[in-house]
């Protein structure tokens, strides 16, 4: 199969083709290997090859909605047993995971065949995907520019065109993001819908699994093989009937009333592309006879933000110690992760219950406001996609930073706030992500506007509870006003 059919397919028609008889699994996952010997080289977005096993997997009877579609798996928390599971850290670089991961073991019952894993910052804690272990990923769209984090390496595999459909992971925007940047369409479900497990808890409560893709309906058919009770899982999700979000795709959404938001506390006057992004999603949404309003400040941004670096770094303490664990050794990890864990260690239990519980002010805000409006839409990014290493640590403030670690000065750090201040400025470009994580609600980012200069920037659309349902069927009829599967980056 030559490139141009096989980028013409997406995962559910691929699993239509090898259900008639008319393609082999063995052909697709030449096209997909040959297209990620092309172009991967360029844009390193796989750094595990998993060949073996892909060849293993050929050998059997392959059933399920995605049977015989080739597939990547994110470098986190995505373990494959026998496969380690480094998480962009060099201290796991070499630990192999025990047994699946509770989504992996759902897409390989959906007949998917996995070759490989994808790159990913390290512990998946930025929103680029510049890892010192395996190097920086690249944009499809101009290879100076990152394709986002943390589910970089993924989304630009997608872009590319190596797989129509790879999996990533989302704990403050890393599935929204990494679409927004590769002009991709990237889900986040709500909390509890996808299991987390079952090595591993939910991910301090704002992580959950997914994919980025070219389509609406392989995202749609995709949560429907994640979605489901698990019996590690904190929460029973509500049930659903089998093929349930597929067929919410080409269903009228109905007229949504939408609230638009384009300032945040943290990034007060966004790029004007960022702007331009919204603005031309509301007069698309109003053509297609939705409802669109600007909207004040409708939770505490601020607190958000700062309530998510609390939760975020008392977990890079815990991740930094369990990696110490596995990996046996104390080397192995960047600077900027012992800071933020030094800075975790530094965080009193009382503080972190309390940054907690102010959770829930912020779900009771997000909750008002969709009284009122269907959705909020607001940039996915405040401004187009970085270049590679615009915000790398300087030598200078990471051999600060690393002093500080060395003398455990994290309570010192945390007075003077400048890690904090560094961090919340990094955090500028994408100030709109985490309240979906902190909150619990789906959110999702389409991909209906290009710069100037030809760099995808997504929007983003957040629903209430259980809202998954709405988001596709918005995103479905977008797709159909706005299609974006043909476009092809010429990474080759």
């Amino acid at each position: 199969m030559d490139f141009t059919r096989y980028r013409s397919l997406d995962g559910v028609a691929m699993a239509e083709l090898v259900a008639n008889g008319e393609v082999k699994p063995a052909e697709l996952l030449a096209a997909a290997r040959e297209r990620a010997a092309a172009v991967n080289p360029k844009i390193n977005a796989i750094v595990r090859p998993m060949d073996d096993i892909a060849d293993q997997r050929l050998t059997e009877d392959l059933t399920g909605p995605f049977a015989g579609v080739p597939f990547l798996i994110k470098d986190l928390g995505q373990h494959y047993a026998g496969v380690p599971t480094s998480g962009g850290c060099r201290a796991l670089a070499d630990v192999p995971a025990t047994e699946h991961a509770t989504v992996v073991q759902r897409w390989l019952d959906a007949g998917l065949v996995i070759f490989g894993k994808t790159n990913t910052p390290e512990f998946g804690s930025k929103g680029i995907t510049e890892p010192t272990l395996w190097g920086p990923a690249r944009n499809p769209w101009n290879l100076a520019h990152t394709p986002g984090g943390s589910s970089g390496g993924s989304a630009a595999a997608v872009a590319a065109g190596i797989v129509p459909v790879a999996g990533g992971n989302d704990g403050g925007g890393s599935i929204r993001i990494p679409a927004a940047c590769c002009g991709l369409f990237g889900l986040k479900p709500g909390r509890g819908l996808v299991p987390h497990g079952p090595t591993e808890g939910e991910g301090a409560g704002m992580a959950t699994d997914g994919v980025v893709s070219r389509s609406v309906r392989d995202s749609a058919a995709m949560l429907d093989v994640l979605a489901g009770a698990d019996p590690y899982a904190p929460y029973l999700p509500a049930a659903a009937p089998p093929g349930h979000y597929l067929a919410e795709v080409g269903r009228a959404p109905g007229r949504l009333r939408i609230g638009m938001r384009t300032a945040s506390a943290l990034n007060p006057t966004p790029a004007p592309e960022a702007v331009a992004a919204v603005e031309d999603a509301a007069a698309l949404l109003a053509e297609l006879g939705h409802t669109v309003e600007p909207v004040e400040q409708i939770v505490d941004e601020a607190a958000v933000a700062t309530d998510f670096l609390t939760t975020w770094f008392a977990k890079s303490a815990v991740l930094v110690e369990r990696a110490r664990e596995l990996g046996g050794g104390d080397g192995g990890f960047e600077p900027d992760t012992l800071i933020a864990a030094e800075l975790g260690r530094a965080t009193g239990a009382v503080e972190l219950e309390r940054s907690r519980a102010r959770w829930h002010a912020h779900i009771r805000a997000l909750a008002d406001f969709h009284r009122s409006y269907d959705l909020l839409l607001t940039p996915t990014l405040g401004r187009a996609p970085l270049r590679v290493g615009e915000v790398a640590t300087s030598a200078r403030e990471r051999a600060a930073g690393g002093a500080f670690v060395r003398l455990r000065g994290g309570k010192l750090l945390r007075r003077l706030g400048l890690v904090e201040k560094a961090v919340l400025a990094n955090l500028s470009w994408v100030p709109y992500t985490q309240l979906a994580n902190m909150t619990g609600r789906p959110a999702m980012s389409v991909p209906l506007y290009w710069t100037p200069g030809g760099l995808p920037l997504g929007v983003q659309f957040v629903a209430p509870l259980g809202g998954e349902g709405t988001l596709l069927r918005l995103a479905a009829q977008l797709e159909t006003a706005r299609p974006w599967f043909d476009r092809v980056p010429d990474v080759a």
